[in-house]
C-alpha cells in the first residue's frame, strides 16, 4: 500500500472506531438514566434501523456528487451532531436527544459507508480491487473491535458527555486524515453528475439491473442467507455460551474475542490470495455452512465454538467476494444507486435473524433453531449456484479474463 493511500484506510479506522463507541454508549447511557429496558431498545431500534432504510438514498447522492467530499460532509456532520447533542442534553436533560443522536449518526454513518465503497472503485487506479477491499475490511474490523471496549474504558473514568466529545473528537481526526489524504494521493475522480437520476426514478434504474444482470440477484440470494445464519448465530450465542453450556462471561469474551481475530487472520490471507473472487466467496459460503451446522450442536462447547469462529471468521471473505462482484456487473454511472438497493435488501435477514430467535425460542431448542437456519443456508446456496449456474460462473469467468488482460 502507497503511503498517501495510508491515511485513507486511517479514516476509516477512526471513523469506524467512534461509530462503533456511539453504538455501544447510547443505548447503555440510556438505560442507565431511565431504568428502562424499554428506552434502551428503542434506543438500538434507532441507531439500526435508518442505517439499513438510508443506503438507496445515500447510494443516489455517491453517483451524483464526488465522494471525497461527501465522506468528509459525513464526519463533518456527525461531529456537529455529537456537540450539539451534548449541548441540547445540558440545556434540556431528556433520552430523545441521545435517540435523536442515534438515529442522525447512522444515517450520516451510512453515507460514509457508501463513499468509501465508491472511493475503493473510484480512487485507486489499478491497485487490485479485492486486496483493497480486504485492507478496508480489516481496518474497519479493528474498529469494529476495539470502539466497545475504547467506550467501556472510557466510561470507567469520564462521564459519558465527556465520552461524547471524544468520539466527535475521533470523527474529526478521521476528517483530517481524509484531508491529508486528498492533499497527497491526488485522487482522480469522476466528474459529479449532479443531473444523474435520483428518488424514484433512481430505485427504477437500480431495480433494471437487477433484473438484466442474473449475477446481483444469485449475490443477493447468497448475502440474505449468510446474513440470516450470522443474525441467528449472534441472537443465540449469549444464551448459548452462558445458558446451555453454563460457561460465565470471561469465556464469551474471549469467544467474541476469537472470532474478530479469526476475521482479521482470514482478510490477512484474502488479501494476499491470488485466488479469484467468485472462488473464495464459494469457499466462504460453504465453510459458513459447515460452521452454522457445527454451531447447532450446541450441547458440545468445542464443536460450537468451532463453528461459531468459522462463521464469523470467514463472513468478511464472503463480503470482500460480493463487493468484487458488484464492481464487475454493475456500470459505473449506476454504481451508487444500485450498490445502495443492493446492500440494504442484503442486511434485511440479520435482524429478521433475531426476530425469528424470539419468536421460535419458547417451543423450539437453540440448538434446533441454528439447525433450521443452517439447512436453510445449505439448500438456499446449492437451488440459487443451481439456477443462476449459466449465467453468473461464466459472466464471473468472463470477468476475470477481463481483469487479468
Amino acid at each position: 500500500m502507497r503511503s498517501p493511500n495510508r491515511h485513507f484506510f486511517v479514516s476509516l479506522l477512526l471513523s469506524r472506531l467512534a461509530d462503533q463507541m456511539l453504538l455501544f454508549l447510547v443505548p447503555l447511557v440510556i438505560y442507565q438514566l431511565t431504568g428502562s429496558v424499554a428506552w434502551s431498545g428503542l434506543a438500538f431500534f434507532f441507531e439500526t434501523l435508518p442505517r439499513f432504510l438510508a443506503f438507496p438514498l445515500c447510494g443516489q447522492l455517491c453517483d451524483r456528487h464526488r465522494n471525497d467530499r461527501l465522506l468528509r460532509s459525513s464526519q463533518r456532520w456527525r461531529m456537529a451532531t455529537c456537540i450539539a447533542a451534548i449541548l441540547g442534553y445540558l440545556a434540556m436533560p431528556h433520552v430523545a436527544w441521545l435517540i435523536g443522536l442515534s438515529a442522525l449518526v447512522g444515517v450520516l454513518s451510512t453515507q460514509g459507508v457508501m463513499a468509501r465503497e465508491m472511493l475503493l472503485v473510484q480512487a485507486f487506479g489499478a491497485t487490485r480491487y479485492e486486496r483493497l477491499v480486504s485492507h478496508a475490511q480489516l481496518f474497519d474490523q479493528v474498529g469494529t473491535v476495539l470502539g466497545p471496549l475504547v467506550a467501556a474504558a472510557l466510561l470507567a473514568r469520564l462521564e459519558w458527555e465527556a465520552v461524547v466529545v471524544v468520539i466527535a473528537l475521533g470523527f474529526a481526526l478521521g476528517d483530517l486524515a481524509i484531508w491529508r489524504w486528498q492533499r497527497l494521493a491526488r485522487p482522480e475522480l469522476p466528474t459529479p453528475r449532479p443531473n444523474a437520476a435520483n428518488g424514484y426514478r433512481a430505485l427504477l434504474i437500480a431495480g433494471r439491473h437487477l433484473r438484466v444482470s442474473p449475477a446481483l440477484p444469485a449475490s443477493i440470494g447468497l448475502a440474505m442467507a449468510v446474513n440470516l445464519l450470522l443474525g441467528t448465530l449472534l441472537a443465540t450465542a449469549p444464551a448459548v455460551v452462558t445458558g446451555v453450556q453454563s460457561h460465565g462471561e470471561i469465556y464469551y469474551g474471549v469467544l467474541q474475542a476469537g472470532g474478530a481475530l479469526a476475521t482479521v487472520l482470514v482478510l490477512l490471507f484474502t488479501a494476499r490470495s491470488l485466488i479469484p473472487a467468485d472462488r473464495l466467496g464459494l469457499l466462504a459460503y460453504a465453510t459458513m455452512a459447515l460452521g452454522g451446522l457445527m454451531a447447532s450442536v450446541t450441547a458440545i462447547s468445542s464443536l460450537y465454538a468451532l463453528g461459531f469462529l468459522l462463521v464469523i471468521g470467514f463472513d468478511k471473505m464472503f463480503s470482500v467476494s460480493i463487493r468484487s462482484l458488484r464492481r464487475r456487473v454493475i456500470p459505473s454511472e449506476d454504481f451508487g444507486k444500485t450498490t445502495g438497493l443492493v446492500v440494504m435488501l442484503n442486511n434485511l435477514t440479520q435482524p429478521l435473524g433475531g426476530l425469528i430467535v424470539s419468536t421460535t425460542a419458547g417451543f423450539l431448542a437453540t440448538g434446533s433453531i441454528l439447525l433450521a437456519v443452517a439447512l436453510v443456508m445449505v439448500f438456499a446456496g446449492v437451488f440459487i449456484l443451481w439456477r443462476y449456474r449459466e449465467h453468473v460462473l461464466p459472466s464471473l469467468g468472463q470477468c476475470q479474463q477481463s481483469d487479468s488482460r
